[in-house]
């Protein structure tokens, strides 16, 4: 299987971040999306993540929310979505096997976030990033 660096955030925070009152301390925010990148292909109840930062699941996704900018189901989807990103653009695994690395139920799931996020379905999403890396490859060398 296709490896990559579990302790690093995929996807940038696409919110900016709201007053740190109300938040996650600095702590909590690394530790619990350190579980998340850890264990981002497997399925992930807000409510593990809450146990883990010891809080209750409102005051949780509240404080979460407060912290990214986003929900902790937008924010785990955002880290899916960009690791099925660089699965798609460095590995030659079938969009079935990126979609089940990347901890979504099935490819059509799948599919449809990626589209969603995106705006084009993987598929079409390879065959341009292929497409792109062909002609940078193409290019003569200018040094």
């Amino acid at each position: 299987m296709a490896h990559l660096q579990p302790t690093v955030a995929l996807a940038p925070d696409s919110a900016p971040r709201k007053s740190g009152i109300g938040g996650l301390s600095p702590q909590r925010e690394r530790q619990v999306k350190q579980l998340i990148l850890e264990r981002l292909g497997d399925s992930l109840e807000v409510t593990e993540l809450a146990r883990a930062c010891s809080l209750s699941r409102s005051h949780f996704s509240r404080a979460f929310k407060c912290s990214t900018g986003l929900s902790p189901q937008d924010w785990i989807r955002a880290q899916r979505i960009a690791r099925a990103k660089l699965l798609i653009q460095h590995t030659d695994l079938s969009l079935t096997q990126i979609s089940l690395e990347c901890g979504f139920c099935d490819q059509a799931h799948f599919c449809h976030m990626f589209t969603r996020s995106e705006g084009i379905n993987p598929f079409a999403w390879r065959c341009q990033v292929m497409r792109e890396l062909k002609s940078i490859r193409s290019l003569p060398a200018l040094f």
